[in-house]
């Protein structure tokens, strides 16, 4: 069956760039032009298998948008964007992006990633494409931190600690393999199931807003240790 994507981007020019390619690789493409279209669409004229979503948009907002989708629905989302900030990107992210792809990108890139984002949402959560790996205890507790691998969630002092599904699987590879180093092409391999582009900000947000949960001082890390110009592991005193 034909998979479907709305493309939500403002600019005719760069959308119509985007619907070309992507029909010639075999999707449907339903493209739109403003935030408020957007959300009508995405409602009514469902259902997705990935949305193309665009930042700045006119009459409602590409992270709107976003809310609005993930309030309802678990369809891949990624954002298109022109900004190179980390800000932009972590807000993104933060409201349940799945990726995204900084402006300008080559077709070839783009068509790649949508593949990638679409074969993943067809799992029913990420494995870990890890060699060797020890049998997985369902419950580990590690220091104050407990995490529940059955029910993908991670308390903190017997809090419960909101994570992202990218999050949690990232804080699963580490608890389940402690004392090893993980590169980040690695973590990208194991999390998201996919070939590593070198982007490495995609990583350095999801790190940084995990730390931010779980972590005393993220600053200064004790559960997922830095070890410059080879990777992470998981702190070694807790």
């Amino acid at each position: 069956m034909t998979q479907r994507v709305l493309l939500i981007e403002d600019d005719e020019a760069i959308s119509e760039m985007v619907r070309s390619y992507l029909v010639k690789e075999g999707y449907e493409i339903e493209a739109v032009f403003d935030g408020e279209v957007a959300e009508r669409t995405f409602r009514t004229g469902g259902p997705f298998d990935l949305v193309l979503l665009d930042l700045m948009l006119p009459k409602r907002s590409g992270t709107d948008i976003l809310q609005t989708i993930r309030a309802g629905s678990l369809v891949p989302v990624l954002i298109m964007s022109a900004k190179d900030s980390d800000v932009d990107k972590a807000l993104g992210l933060g409201f349940g992006a799945d990726d995204y792809i900084t402006k300008p990108f080559s077709m070839i890139e783009l068509a790649a990633r949508v593949k990638a984002a679409i074969r993943r949402a067809g799992y029913a959560s990420p494995s870990i494409q890890v060699e060797d790996q020890a049998p997985v205890k369902q419950m580990i507790s590690i220091g104050r931190l407990t995490v529940d691998l059955d029910n993908f969630s991670a308390l903190k002092n017997g809090e419960e600690v909101k994570l992202t599904s990218k999050e949690f699987h990232i804080l699963k590879l580490f608890v389940t393999h402690p004392g090893r180093v993980f590169t980040k092409a690695q973590i990208y391999a194991s999390v998201w199931e996919d070939d590593y582009f070198g982007d490495e900000n995609v990583i350095n947000v999801h790190m940084r807003r995990l730390r931010e949960k779980i972590e005393d001082d993220p600053s200064h890390p004790e559960y997922i240790k830095t070890l410059w110009g080879i990777g992470y592991k998981l702190g070694e005193q807790l």
